[in-house]
């Protein structure tokens, strides 16, 4: 079972872990509050049984702050929803829960990282950014409720491709 904990800049202690059954019910909730159509406790559960998957929780002094989500294919991780607790947004959570998974997404021999993002999504890109992630193309009305376009990024390493570093 992966494990790290990590003193925030700004306070605090952030506990990152594999996402376990009973996290499941909290996660649903905080879906609800960030997507439009948001997966379901029952779809968390489900795909925690299944191979490739890397779905990571992260408690912030003991408390439920955010969680996210890789799905293996191919050599790459697809990266799902990325949701933080509106209480511990621009602390830093985000950024330390999604540096945790690519890490650990690595140990995994994935190579390249890739996600979608609301266009609108400002401060997400900008994070995804620092972190490595460049634009590479758009997935016109892919989300719904309201329709918006995606902006496709992705996380290159040497060798295949686009190198992308962390700034």
């Amino acid at each position: 079972m992966h494990r790290e904990e990590i003193r925030l800049p700004g306070g605090g202690v952030l506990e990152i872990r594999d996402m376990l059954p009973e996290d499941t019910t909290w996660v649903a909730r905080l879906e609800e509050q960030t997507f439009s159509q948001p997966w379901s406790e029952h779809a968390y559960r489900q795909e925690l049984c299944l191979p490739d998957r890397l779905f990571v929780a992260a408690y912030l002094d003991g408390k439920p702050a955010g969680y996210c989500g890789i799905i293996a294919l191919a050599g790459e991780g697809d990266i799902t929803n990325v949701a933080v607790a509106a209480d511990f947004r621009r602390r830093g959570v985000g950024r330390a829960m999604l540096q945790t998974a690519l890490k650990w997404g690595e140990q995994m021999d994935l190579q390249e990282f890739t996600l979608e993002v609301r266009c609108s999504n400002q401060p997400a890109i900008l994070m995804y950014e620092s972190l490595g992630f460049v634009g590479e193309g758009v997935r016109r009305n892919f989300y719904e409720k309201p329709w918006e376009d995606a902006l496709i990024m992705w996380k290159r390493q040497a060798g295949h491709g686009i190198i992308t570093t962390e700034k």
